[in-house]
């Protein structure tokens, strides 16, 4: 697809250009990915709007120069043969004009993935609705455990890494595949861009209400997806999500296996042991017991991911041996039931759960992690599909196990119709008359204080929010040292 110039590429040959500027620079993704061509030896450059730590630390560390705000000024300091266009970048933005008028090739972010690192390469794209990021940053490291050397990106800062990529030199390039859109120019998901080869669909229920109209809409992402892998592929899809294993099945080219942490399927879990350390469990394969398995997280969703994980690396000629010592020396991702302090007792873990089944099995692991601690849930539905009632009844069903759980009122959104929007009223009626001690503020400061004059020692605060919950955790964390420390 190209623009009104024709200058959007879908491809281009890694060795034709040197220099290459990134438009929106300063996101996660696009971070990454700057300071993962900058290892690949191409001089990058990048703009955003503004840049604050830690990526603006990142950058610099990595060797990127950056420039705020935008302008077309930038593109004269650049020189660049390419210009990257992030998937947050309007067409009407200053710099994506002039690259527009200059003729300056541009790439999206994915085909410019696509191109420059998954080219020659073996890609194994981690995709679904839940989970990629924890699994994709585990099947990453199970690579580089076993010795692969792979290269990988993925939407979250890995503790084994210290980063959310690596550049390698093996045939492996790890991908978490994104089933939002692309850039402004293309409309399509991410993850079509990513030549997989092998690849785990862990879940697919419905989000982005966004850009999608309705399930069969989002489902459409997925069925093209699964038709991308060839016939020497291999697709692992979880057993629990059955139209996952559908679409898999009518879609794809590639040989499909199952994956479960319980029940029917080809992959399966056994005799799972949870506690402190994380959870023990062992593996039933194709070939028969695979043996006993330590993974360091806890939760039956992370169990399932942990076993699609082993499916795929078997595919790749892993031992079950190289995989268990994978699993065990995995320290997980920051924001994934992080813990991020204990103090007098009460111990605050950070997760990004905010879909209503990732708000339940995020919850119901932390419980199984700690079943004897009083468990407080603060939840902040920040996404445009929390917001929304379209889960409205998934929600009021989420939050069993919880003692207490304080949900914060989203700030009106001019994309979210009055009509359109969750109904936090009803969710805490539900869940008091479940026996939750629920409740409800639009004020993060009230919040704060509920929590922090409420808690008392070996109490377990779970706070679950894609965005930063204005600074709610490092703010309890002070309260709690002034009170209890």
């Amino acid at each position: 697809m190209a623009d009104d110039n024709g200058n959007v590429l879908t491809d281009i040959a890694p060795h034709s250009i040197e220099r290459i500027h990134l438009v929106g620079v300063a996101g996660t993704g696009m971070g990454s990915f700057a300071g993962m061509l900058k290892a690949a030896g191409y001089h990058v450059t990048g703009s955003d709007e503004s840049v604050y730590p830690p990526m603006s630390d990142m950058l610099a560390a990595w060797g990127v120069s950056v420039m705020t705000p935008y302008a077309a000024a930038n593109l004269d300091a650049a020189r660049p043969d390419l210009v990257i266009i992030g998937n947050v970048i309007r067409r009407v933005n200053v710099e994506a004009t002039e690259v527009r008028a200059r003729g300056i090739p541009q790439m999206s972010f994915p085909a410019a993935l696509g191109s420059l690192v998954l080219a020659g390469k073996h890609s194994v794209v981690v995709a679904g609705t839940h989970g990629k990021t924890t699994t994709s940053a585990l099947l990453s490291h199970v690579l580089v455990s076993a010795g692969t050397d792979p290269t990988f990106l993925v939407g979250g800062v890995t503790l084994n890494y210290a980063g959310n990529f690596r550049h390698g030199n093996g045939p492996f390039v790890v991908v978490e595949g994104d089933e939002y859109d692309t850039a402004y120019f293309d409309k399509g998901p991410k993850f079509m861009h990513y030549r997989a080869r092998t690849a785990m669909l862990t879940s697919v229920e419905f989000d982005h209400a966004d850009i999608y109209r309705d399930m069969a809409h989002y489902e459409s992402a997925y069925d093209g997806f699964a038709a991308t892998l060839p016939e020497d592929g291999f697709l692992a899809v979880a057993a629990s999500y059955p139209n996952a294993v559908a679409i898999a099945q009518r879609s794809s080219r590639a040989y499909v296996a199952t994956y479960a942490a319980d029940g029917n399927a080809e992959y399966v879990s056994q005799n799972p042991r949870f506690g402190p350390d994380g959870v023990r469990f062992g593996i039933r394969e194709p070939r028969g017991p695979a043996g006993e398995f330590l993974l360091p997280m806890s939760g039956h969703h992370n169990i399932e991911n942990a076993v699609g994980v082993y499916a795929a690396t078997r595919a790749l000629g892993l031992s079950s041996d190289q995989i268990r010592k994978g699993f065990a020396t995995f320290q997980g991702v920051k924001r994934r039931q992080e813990i991020r302090g204990e103090v007098g007792g009460v111990l605050v873990i950070d997760d990004f759960a905010h879909h209503p089944t990732a708000v339940r099995e995020t919850i119901a692991a932390i419980r199984l992690r700690y079943p004897d601690r009083r468990l407080w849930a603060v939840f902040e539905p920040r996404s445009n599909t929390s917001r929304r009632n379209i889960h409205q009844s998934e929600y009021t069903a989420a939050f069993a196990g919880a003692t207490r759980a304080l949900l914060r009122v989203p700030e009106p959104h001019d994309k979210v119709p009055e009509h359109e929007r969750l109904d936090i009223g009803r969710v805490v009626a539900a869940l008091r008359a479940q026996g939750i001690d629920a409740d409800a503020s639009p004020d993060v400061e009230e919040l704060l204080g509920r929590v922090a004059t409420g808690v008392r020692p070996s109490d377990v605060v779970l706070v679950m929010s894609n965005g930063a919950f204005g600074g709610f955790i490092p703010s309890l964390l002070e309260r709690l040292h002034a009170r209890l420390g």
